[in-house]
């Protein structure tokens, strides 16, 4: 380790910070070490407190439980007692300055992507825009297919082209006619506003805010059999991406932490690059330029070629070996997230924010004290880092039980940098069980989607969002559609997130991005905000409504060997990649061979759902472990084709660290994965060096 300013550290991230990021921002490395060490020394208290305060009240939950059959009213007066609510604060609007239009004028797609993987951060910054017929050709968003060809389908595109025609008669609509009968020239369009500009031959239409391309080619394949030579239409797609740092990656050392930091430094610099071998010739991938146009003004417009990015940091639990405190503990691994990415952040020069604000996503916050404590660490790291206070915007998740049920008073803490909310289905469940672990069985995890609870938290999202003032402001997001390869439903279903006032909500590719975007031409978000924005928010008593079983519910074997089965399944298939490989997100079969993207949201509810089934003996260990017998052979099976892939057999550290998941999940802080995951992560590479 080497030492700064009295604390250690590892010397991999120290000689990143020294030699590639401090040069160029006339920062004295010496002064920002003590600076560093002094931040440190200030608020580490006080994230320690904040995690025993988070203990104090499961034990005191899990104490009630423990002596009073569940009530909602007692329940509700419970948590009031023990500090677990807080009061409504006075009505208030969010005031977060200035923030690019991407986040306050505009609705549209949201990418998540691993930032440890540089291909594909690269690939969704450069998803901002997407081609509309290659969304619809590759994918299953239409069903015509013509016969068995290995070249193009022709009836294939033909009914993509009439699918995207379609839409442009709903969003871009011609003052006379149909798109599929037009020859040519300049667009006389419905709304002559809509008509932005040219580039060569391309047209630049707008609609809701979002930018449509028209491309005329006549030399093009595609272009050259229609009747005005379009050979694609263009859809602004992922308006804004968050490259993350926490759940969909493997970091668990600083050998790790500074290859994820790298990235992000070369995303800000604009000069980040990645490689790769595709059709038996090397592909070099780098950001996308930004796109020119003339209005019909004659004026010149520039559009950013790339999405606007956050970067997601890390929650207040977990601690980093990369910096040791002076008395040798470990420093809090957000805190170390917050000051590098946000300095990284610096040599933005306006490539990624117009405004020159700094994007930095706060995950798995409890309740309005961490909110709080959340803004006065970047109030720290501005002076730090030495940038105006509230440059730092920060994106507050609202995934954790205790978060949810005092909302308003957790935005009102970082109103004056605030600049999104959120949803998140997974996480939000998993804190829902493991808050209540003690007070009874949980219904089966396919019913959760319809316990009263969760359409009072996704309800009370919105509303309460627009009741503090985020329309146009800030954004309002739902949450992530975890199955890239089923874009007919994707289409079919997600539309359903705008069209309740979200601005956003997360995809799992450019290609889902560029569909999803149809969605924002085709409701209105500020509207559905106009109409939402005088209701009253859901009830707080619905979001309390706990999601347990009826104690007389029969349980017969096989549903619960099947409901076993699909957790123990869904655990072992996402912790063999995370342990064995330190792959933190990609496309996991299901157990009916179903990919899905999967994080370690999918892992905490899996595990804490079985955990809840033991306590309560709905499930037995020996039935655990057939489960997770059964379903080893099956994941093994799955990944069969994988050379890197290690079989969930014998002494297998990944099948150890899926049952420590369940048969200690009582105990994990709040029911998080992470504590065990880098355990045996840690263990997995030791091993692998000898």
């Amino acid at each position: 380790m080497i030492q700064r300013a009295g604390l250690s550290i590892a010397p991999a991230l120290a000689t990143f910070i020294d030699e590639a990021v401090l040069p160029g921002l006339d920062l004295d490395a010496d002064r920002f070490w003590h600076g560093v060490a002094a931040l440190f020394a200030e608020l580490v208290p006080e994230n320690r407190v904040l995690l025993a305060e988070r203990d104090r009240l499961q034990t005191a939950i899990d104490d009630w439980h423990r002596g009073n059959a569940y009530a909602p009213q007692a329940y509700r007066t419970m948590l009031s007692d023990i500090g677990y609510l807080v009061p409504e604060p006075a009505p208030f609007a969010i005031d977060p300055g200035a923030i690019d239009v991407e986040i306050a004028g505009r609705a549209g797609p949201q990418l998540v992507v691993p930032i440890l993987n540089a291909r594909f951060l690269l690939n969704a910054a450069n998803a901002r825009w997407g081609s509309l017929y290659d969304a619809l050709y590759g994918s299953d968003a239409i069903p015509e297919r013509g016969p068995a060809t290995t070249g193009y389908d022709a009836v294939r595109g033909a009914a993509v082209i009439a699918w995207a025609k379609a839409l442009l008669d709903e969003a871009v609509p011609l003052a006379e006619g149909r798109w599929a009968d037009w020859h040519g020239g300049t667009p006389t369009l419905a709304d002559p506003a809509q008509l932005i500009g040219r580039a060569g031959d391309t047209w630049l239409l707008r609609h809701h805010g979002l930018h449509i391309e028209i491309v005329v080619d006549r030399a093009h394949p595609i272009g050259a059999t229609d009747p005005a030579g379009i050979a694609d239409i263009i859809l602004e797609s992922a308006l804004t991406t968050i490259c993350d740092l926490e759940d969909s990656v493997a970091a668990i050392d600083a050998e790790d932490k500074v290859a994820a930091y790298a990235n992000w430094l070369g995303l800000i610099r604009g000069d980040l690059t990645a490689s790769f071998t595709k059709g038996g010739r090397t592909v070099e991938r780098r950001l996308a330029k930004d796109r020119t146009y003339v209005t019909t003004d004659g004026d010149r417009l520039t559009l950013p070629g790339r999405s606007l990015v956050f970067v997601r940091n890390v929650g207040h639990l977990m601690t980093t070996p990369a910096v040791r405190l002076p008395d040798g503990s470990e420093a809090p691994e957000g805190m170390v997230d917050a000051i590098v990415t946000a300095l990284i952040a610096r040599h933005d020069r306006g490539r990624n924010s117009r405004t020159g604000a700094i994007y930095i996503v706060k995950p798995k916050m409890h309740g309005p004290a961490e909110a709080a404590f959340a803004d006065r660490l970047f109030d720290a790291v501005e002076d730090l880092i030495g940038v105006p206070r509230h440059t730092i915007r920060l994106g507050l998740m609202d995934e954790e039980r205790r978060t949810s049920a005092n909302l308003a008073a957790c935005i009102a803490a970082v109103r004056h940098r605030l600049m999104f909310i959120n949803t998140g289905f997974l996480d939000r469940t998993g804190d829902e069980i493991h808050t209540a672990m003690h007070a009874g069985a949980m219904i089966p995890k396919a019913e959760m989607k319809s316990a009263r609870w969760i359409a009072a938290y996704e309800d009370r999202n919105v509303q309460i969002g627009l009741a503090c003032g985020l329309a146009g402001k800030a954004q309002i997001g739902k949450g992530m559609w975890a199955a890239p390869d089923r874009m007919a439903d994707m289409l079919a279903q997600k539309i359903a997130h705008p069209q309740t006032g979200a601005t956003t909500a997360w995809v799992p590719s450019p290609t889902a991005a560029t569909l999803h975007a149809t969605h924002y031409h085709r409701v209105d978000v500020a509207a559905c905000q106009r109409e939402r924005s005088g209701e009253t928010s859901a009830p707080l008593d619905a979001l309390l409504t706990l999601p347990l079983a009826d104690p007389e519910r029969d349980w017969p074997p096989a549903a619960v060997a099947a409901e076993l089965d699909n957790n123990a399944q869904g655990i072992l298939g996402y912790v063999v990649r995370w342990i064995d490989q330190g792959i933190g997100c990609s496309k996991v079969p299901d157990i009916h061979d179903i990919g899905l993207m999967e994080d370690r949201a999918t892992l905490r509810i899996a595990s804490q759902h079985i955990a809840n089934w033991l306590l309560h003996g709905i499930a037995t260990r020996e039935a655990v472990e057939a489960a997770f017998t059964r379903m080893a052979a099956k994941v093994d099976a799955q990944n069969a084709g994988d050379p890197l892939y290690r079989p969930l057999s014998g002494d297998s550290l990944a099948l150890r660290a899926a049952r420590a998941l369940v048969f200690e999940g009582v105990t994990q802080p709040n029911g998080y994965t992470e504590p065990l995951l880098h355990r045996f992560r840690a263990e997995r590479k030791a091993a692998d060096r000898g």
